[in-house]
């Protein structure tokens, strides 16, 4: 049994393990997350969690302990002046293991462990997370009544072209019941009334009358002219 053994041997000795996991925490530090295998992303929580509470504390005793693991002073310097106002108020949980998938070599499973942000960070990104909501609630009430607004729009300008489009029918039907009273029919002549007026046929035979007449009267002029020659 492994009692008060804590952490994994990861098929290494103590000190390879100890130098692979130093190595890591200060990369950690230094670009505040790094991807790992899963069971490397949980042993490397530890080893943060342990230093940040050092650097909570602050005192040069809890200086020197965290120069012994972490290899760059720089690292060091900006862990123990951010740790404080960063991490003051919560005790634990300083790193978030996020699962990515399998890595296409050997399919190993792999994870994201991150430096969790502080309190102050988090109000702010709530807030900012309520303001988008807010303003993608605004945008689709400003989009709904805009379309509301079309809507009726179209249907105004359609009733509108109906009614002209009635008046169009209605003018157009007076205008053909107007023409149709104005036009008087003649009415038709028989033959029988044709008949009964003597007028009429008079005056026709007017023209062959009057061309008989004349005629004779040549003839008879021509006659004298010869009786008288001879």
């Amino acid at each position: 049994m492994r009692h008060r053994k804590a952490g994994v041997k990861l098929n290494r000795t103590s000190s390879h393990r100890d130098a692979m996991f130093r190595n890591m925490v200060t990369s950690l530090f230094k670009h505040e997350r790094i991807r790992t295998t899963d069971v490397k992303a949980k042993e490397l929580r530890r080893w943060a969690d342990n230093l940040i509470t050092l650097a909570k504390r602050g005192d040069v005793h809890a200086r020197r302990q965290a120069l012994s693991i972490i290899r760059e002073k720089d690292v060091v310097h900006k862990l123990f002046a951010e740790a404080a106002e960063r991490y003051g108020a919560v005790s634990g949980g300083y790193t978030r293991i996020v699962k990515l998938g399998r890595r296409p070599g050997d399919a190993a499973p792999i994870s994201l462990i991150e430096l969790l942000s502080s309190e102050d960070d988090r109000k702010k990104k709530k807030t900012k997370k309520k303001k988008k909501a807010k303003a993608v609630v605004e945008k689709k009430q400003v989009a709904e009544k805009k379309e509301v607004k079309e809507k009726a729009a179209a249907e105004e300008k359609i009733s509108v072209e109906e009614e002209v489009r009635e008046e169009k029918e209605d003018i157009s039907l007076k205008e053909d019941t107007s023409e149709d009273k104005a036009v008087v029919l003649e009415p038709e002549v028989s033959a029988e009334d044709a008949a009964g007026k003597p007028e009429e046929k008079a005056a026709e035979p007017m023209v062959p009358e009057v061309i008989e007449k004349s005629e004779p009267e040549k003839t008879e002029d021509k006659k004298d002219d010869i009786g008288s020659k001879e």
